[in-house]
């Protein structure tokens, strides 16, 4: 408990891989992802039996490939996890380039599966979403731009990171995909703020957000939809978001019991996107705030660790990826409560989907890779002269 408390001991360069890695790496985090897929498990028992049964599945069909797609996700976390910075970026880099290609051909292969969005590959037995993985990919290659650009005669890293963030952003609202899109936005301007962008320039990137906010709800019937659904004094009880928050003000602190819950028979995406709304139906607002906890501790000690840190790549990857993993599970439970318009995004672990969970565990593997215990002097001593 001590090591956890105050730090992993010193490595030593002669030590096995596992012992090593063990040491080094942040425990409470790692534990965290556990405890956060325990609990998807938990609630996909409840959540996807209704769509199982009318999909005409066994019950626990879903619950099965969870598993599945979740022991795939836990092994990449840990494999990349034991990966050296340099191994990571450059992972990185190679996943950002393939995961950009399979985005620009979804209007030519991919598939929308009935749901008005293109944003998929159908293989059969599965289906992937090159979106989910785009996005940690990127905040690493964009951190990797700027952090080049810092170097004295270094490229134009901040320049080439935000054309080919238009460029992301142009393909995704094609599909259309506004979630994404505004969590790939997110990201790079979490790192272009922490690698030491003007404010004002910040204060121009908003505007401009707004600016293109108020175009695509002009010209886009799906997008207007859902901020005028958002933005109505009622709520109709008959769509998602009723059904959601009906369920979770029935849920009161402690829920009306394990399997009691009826918004699993009435909205679709019980088991991904309004996942929060059958665990507050359930077990109450009690295993809400737990959840709420557990990423809270994998974002605050994430960046306690990387505060520490005296690399630009890492301090900036690290932060950016971080950043996104906190804001996708912010933005899920806020569209739940409806504090935020309906945007179609799982809660990282817990909601049920392959790629969602394995792109997960590539960027949480990538983050306990970057916050990782290195033998290094704090960044403090930059400060005070000391190297």
């Amino acid at each position: 408990m001590t090591e956890m408390v105050y730090g992993a001991v010193p490595l030593r360069d002669e030590d096995p891989v596992l012992p090593k890695w063990w040491r080094t790496i942040d425990r409470w985090s790692f534990f965290s992802v556990l405890m956060l897929f325990a609990i998807g498990i938990l609630l996909g028992l409840a959540a996807s039996v209704p769509l199982a049964e009318e999909n005409g599945f066994a019950p626990f069909h879903y619950v099965q490939r969870q598993m599945v797609f979740g022991g795939f996700a836990l092994m990449a976390m840990m494999v990349v996890s034991m990966m050296r910075p340099e191994t990571v970026r450059r992972l990185a880099v190679l996943g950002f380039l393939a995961a950009l290609a399979a985005v620009m051909l979804l209007p030519v292969f991919g598939t929308d599966f009935g749901k008005g969005a293109v944003r998929w590959y159908s293989l059969g037995i599965a289906s992937v979403q090159p979106s989910e993985f785009l996005k940690p990919a990127f905040v690493v290659a964009a951190a990797w731009m700027m952090a080049a650009s810092q170097e004295i005669g270094g490229p134009p890293g901040r320049l080439w990171s935000f054309g080919l963030m238009v460029v992301i952003l142009g393909f995704l609202a094609m599909q259309p995909d506004f979630g994404q899109a505004a969590l790939v936005l997110f990201g790079w301007g979490v790192i272009w703020f922490v690698s030491g962008a003007p404010v004002m320039l910040l204060l121009a990137m908003a505007g401009l957000v707004v600016f293109v906010g108020s175009v695509a709800y002009s010209h886009s019937e799906h997008f207007a939809r859902r901020i005028d659904g958002f933005l109505s004094a009622e709520v109709d009880p008959t769509t998602q978001i009723g059904f959601a928050t009906n369920a979770i003000r029935e849920g009161g602190f402690f829920g009306v019991g394990v399997g009691e819950g009826q918004v699993k028979w009435s909205l679709p995406d019980a088991h991904t996107d309004f996942i929060i709304a059958v665990a507050a139906e359930e077990y109450g607002l009690v295993l809400v705030l737990a959840i709420i906890a557990l990423y809270a501790v994998i974002v605050l000690r994430s960046l306690f660790r990387l505060i520490r840190e005296r690399d630009p790549f890492i301090r900036l990857a690290g932060t950016g990826l971080v950043a996104m993993l906190g804001a996708q599970a912010m933005i899920n439970m806020g569209v739940a409560v409806r504090l935020l318009p309906a945007k179609g995004m799982t809660l990282p672990f817990v909601s049920y989907g392959g790629s969602s969970i394995v792109a997960a565990g590539l960027a949480v593997g990538m983050l306990l890779a970057l916050t990782r215990t290195r033998p290094q002097g704090q960044i403090g001593d930059i400060l005070r002269g000391r190297r």
